[in-house]
């Protein structure tokens, strides 16, 4: 006999069947997916706002903005998920599929990856 994952308890229906029922399964999931630590925490709500604020400035899919306007909302560009340089050698840091390119006199293109 099968049971829970969550709450020891048997499980009636279908042989795959992992939990008991669906608020067994949320309690479960919820608890792996948690941030393990306080740091986690603050780095993906980090991400999170920069990642948000990209997508608010840019939805044209590409623009160009000054830094101060970026600072002003509270972009914090110590946080980022990747970095592409291209052949010519121009650095773009990326969050997920929105990125920045520093240009000269405090001015940033944004741009979006094409997925």
């Amino acid at each position: 006999m099968k049971v829970c994952l969550e709450c020891n308890d048997s499980i009636v229906g279908r042989e795959d069947k992992k939990f008991c029922g669906d608020g067994c399964r949320n309690s479960y999931n919820n608890r792996q997916n948690k941030d393990a630590t306080n740091l986690m925490r603050n780095i993906n709500n980090k991400l999170r706002k920069n990642y948000r604020i990209l997508c608010e400035l840019n939805q044209e899919g590409k623009s160009k903005i000054g830094k101060n306007k970026l600072i002003a909302k509270g972009f914090d560009f110590e946080f980022f998920t990747s970095v592409y340089i291209t052949r010519n050698g121009n650095t773009y840091h990326f969050l997920y599929d929105q990125g920045y390119r520093s240009l000269e006199n405090d001015w940033f293109m944004l741009v979006k990856k094409e997925t």
